[in-house]
């Protein structure tokens, strides 16, 4: 266990905000942090904020409480057959090198998501998505430690409630009452590439790749390559990846806006809704590209605000009300951000 007091979180959000901590504790195992819960929470400054790699969060100011962060990072075989492996996963492993991990052991079902920042325990609280795979859909089980009183506690698939970017974690009754120590994933020991995301199939049709022979490795490379086409790289220029959420409208929202810009790209959810893309929103609000202050939308990307340099958590807040407002005004449609205001 390591801690540290009043400490720059510089290196602990992908934002790249400059903000303190009166208090930071890493701890490398769950019998740490039980001990640190039931025997010395009095001494920990309030509130407790238990983080991942930061790629989710963006501070408005510095915290006064403890943050902790997950290093846990064992990895253990639950059970296996011909076909199957449950696999149980430290919280602190970065999300990225176990799916490279999980390839090496010959484990599929999660190349759609590579390279998507952060760590595995704060992946099953945002339920992480992309290309056509969720990772709620690979989850087992969450293991999980109770702030208040250092209490183990399981969660099963289906008492996480995963549905698109949301799962019980961020719901106000649980949200920041549990620390994720571990993810159990069932994963497949027989390859099945999902290569539905027509982004995938147009790059490996470019790339001249057999997709009847195609790889784990080679979809993995394929996902990758694409999102760092698109997407910047916060070691070189602060982001959180993905700010908003797409929103979901009725059908007849949609087929009223559709009557109205013809152009405008939906995606079926269900008999009675439809999800339009918040880019294509944004983009249409004549934001993609453009800067408010230190803070701005990727040009390439608009889903993505961007630190210009020397941004603070406000400036970024400020940026992100004016584009919900702009979209709002023109469509009458409300996007919501991803990342947890702090």
């Amino acid at each position: 266990m390591k801690k540290f007091q009043d400490i720059s979180l510089l290196q602990y959000n992908t934002f790249g905000i400059d903000v303190r901590s009166r208090s930071l504790i890493c701890y490398e195992s769950e019998d740490e942090l039980i001990d640190l819960i039931r025997n010395s929470k009095e001494e920990l400054q309030q509130p407790i904020l238990n983080i991942g790699a930061g790629s989710n969060l963006l501070f408005l100011e510095d915290f006064k409480g403890t943050i902790l962060k997950s290093m846990i990072e064992d990895v253990s075989v639950l059970e296996e057959d011909e076909c199957k492996v449950r696999v149980r996963v430290g919280s602190g492993w970065i999300m990225d090198e176990f799916i490279l991990y999980s390839l090496q052991q010959g484990w599929y079902g999660l190349e759609n998501l590579s390279d998507i920042p952060g760590q595995v325990g704060a992946s099953a609280v945002q339920n992480i998505g992309a290309y056509g795979v969720e990772i709620g859909e690979r989850i087992e089980a969450v293991n999980c430690i109770s702030l208040e009183d250092g209490t183990m506690r399981t969660f099963c698939r289906e008492e996480c409630r995963y549905s698109y970017r949301h799962s019980i974690f961020k719901t106000p009754e649980y949200r920041g009452r549990y620390a994720v120590t571990s993810v159990d994933y069932c994963l497949d020991k027989i390859f099945t590439p999902n290569i539905e995301y027509a982004g995938i199939r147009q790059v490996l049709g470019s790339d001249g790749v057999d997709i009847t022979g195609l790889s784990a490795m080679q979809l993995r490379n394929t996902v990758i390559s694409i999102r760092k086409n698109k997407l910047p790289d916060p070691k070189v220029q602060g982001n959180a990846g993905s700010f908003f959420m797409n929103p979901i409208v009725d059908s007849a929202t949609f087929e009223r806006l559709k009557s109205m810009y013809a152009d405008m790209p939906g995606y079926v959810v269900d008999d009675s809704h439809m999800k339009i893309p918040a880019a294509w929103l944004i983009e249409q609000c004549g934001w993609k590209g453009a800067a408010l202050g230190r803070a701005g939308v990727h040009s390439r990307q608009p889903l993505v605000l961007v630190n210009l340099g020397g941004a603070t958590g406000n400036d970024i807040r400020l940026l992100s009300d004016r584009i919900q407002r702009d979209v709002l005004g023109k469509f009458g449609v409300k996007i919501t951000p991803e990342v947890n205001f702090i």
